[in-house]
């Protein structure tokens, strides 16, 4: 089987050369990705965690276009539809119009797909007001007086949440200190002092 294998690469135009070795590692992420999902190995609601508080103040995920997921998903489907046009018979110029729409939908669709299952999750049935009077740790440092947002993460409703939060002390609260919540300030940032 693999003894054919230089021959059939040779026999290959150079665009189709491309495709396939765009094909193989994209296909191959693609599966992982799909298998980490379903498995519960996907992790991707952690990485905002390191993003500046003033980019991550509006509320909610929004509708990110262009993340590694769509990314993987644009050049799989960019690859094999690509090969499909190829082997279709179809000029380079329509293959490679028919592989970037091919991509670019594919991507549209996946980032369409998160962004409402993200507001799903994110309007169920948790109920901010349980969060008053409990404790947490601040996981980005809070600025005082309310002029800036930071992030806490707390345990409401038997489930840890990092949380936007704001506090009217006059100090900045410092990443791993204490905090408790004083009230809810709109749907999910919370108004916190430092517990003593």
């Amino acid at each position: 089987m693999f003894s054919d294998f230089p021959l059939w690469w040779d026999g290959l135009s150079q665009i189709a050369k491309i495709y396939w070795m765009i094909a193989f590692p994209s296909t191959l992420f693609f599966l992982i990705q799909m298998v980490m999902t379903f498995i519960g190995g996907d992790v991707d609601h952690d990485m905002d965690h390191d993003v500046d508080a003033q980019i991550d103040a509006d509320h909610g995920m929004g509708f990110q276009f262009i993340t590694i997921k769509n990314m993987i998903a644009f050049l799989t489907l960019f690859a094999w539809s690509g090969l499909a046009s190829i082997e279709g018979g179809f000029s380079l110029t329509i293959t490679i119009i028919v592989s970037t729409i091919s991509g670019l939908v594919m991507m549209v669709i996946m980032a369409s797909l998160f962004y409402y299952i993200s507001k799903i999750t994110q309007s169920g049935t948790l109920d901010y007001d349980n969060a008053i009077g409990e404790t947490g740790d601040v996981y980005l440092t809070i600025p005082s007086k309310k002029s800036g947002m930071g992030k806490v993460q707390i345990t409401v409703q038997g489930h840890l949440r990092t949380l936007n939060a704001m506090t009217e002390d006059i100090e900045d609260i410092k990443t791993g200190a204490i905090v408790e919540v004083d009230e809810i300030i709109s749907e999910s940032v919370l108004l916190v002092h430092r517990a003593r």
